[in-house]
């Protein structure tokens, strides 16, 4: 941001099952060889708290049919916003995900590579960690608090990544790699990955269905480019 000056970061995004994290772990042994560098967590953890709590006996599934149903109105821009207690809760996990990329930025300060599957953005609400409240706000309440959460993607947005590794995958890899993932959910992730620019970062393209020793060969070649410079 700016002309601070900060250690690199190197971004791997994908929908679900596109092998994400796994390239994350192994870029980041692969970077530790020649820099100090760590790994980065910048999600929320929804989904899986979600698929936690639809394996609780007797009201479980219930109870995640239910949520996964607010999240679904969250996530579509022509569904009304469910209550003021949703969008506050919405901008509390918001925050919480701006606590972390704080934490990531003292590290960077301080010199230290950072690796993340995951990175914010504002071209996609609702998906990919962007903005939770792409609902429709129907309340002045609803509209403020959904301006605050925009405003704290667009201050994280401002840092741009080193590298943005973007994996691509069709969603019969998807849902098999994950199935216990919403089949329809993973289409909408992976139609939404084109879309995804983090404010006009380096983006390289792969194929995550390819033989993985040849993709990961390709992502150490784009980091060690982009660290080069």
């Amino acid at each position: 941001m700016g002309a601070e000056r900060l250690a690199p970061l190197i971004a791997v995004v994908g929908c679900d099952g596109s092998g994400k994290s796994t390239l994350a772990a192994d870029l980041l042994c692969h970077i530790s060889q020649s820099r100090l560098a760590m790994s980065g967590y910048l999600g929320l953890g929804s989904g899986e708290q979600g698929r936690a709590i639809g394996r609780w006996p007797l009201f479980g599934p219930a109870l995640h049919r239910w949520l996964d149903g607010i999240a679904d109105r969250l996530r579509d821009p022509t569904q009304p916003i469910p209550g003021m207690m949703v969008a506050r809760y919405a901008l509390r996990k918001s925050r919480k995900r701006r606590a972390r990329f704080d934490a990531l930025l003292l590290r960077r300060r301080s010199g230290v590579t950072i690796v993340t599957d995951r990175y914010p953005q504002i071209d996609v609400a609702g998906l990919h960690d962007g903005p939770i409240l792409a609902g429709r706000a129907t309340t002045e309440g609803q509209l403020a608090i959904q301006a605050q959460e925009l405003a704290l993607y667009r201050e994280m947005i401002a840092y741009i990544p080193t590298l943005v590794i973007r994996l691509n995958v069709d969603v019969d890899t998807a849902f098999a790699r994950k199935p216990d993932h919403e089949r329809n959910l993973l289409a909408a992730k992976i139609a939404a990955i084109p879309r995804l620019t983090f404010n006009g970062a380096p983006i390289v393209d792969l194929d995550a269905t390819m033989d993985y020793r040849q993709e990961l060969a390709l992502a150490k070649a784009a980091v060690d480019r982009a660290l080069a410079q």
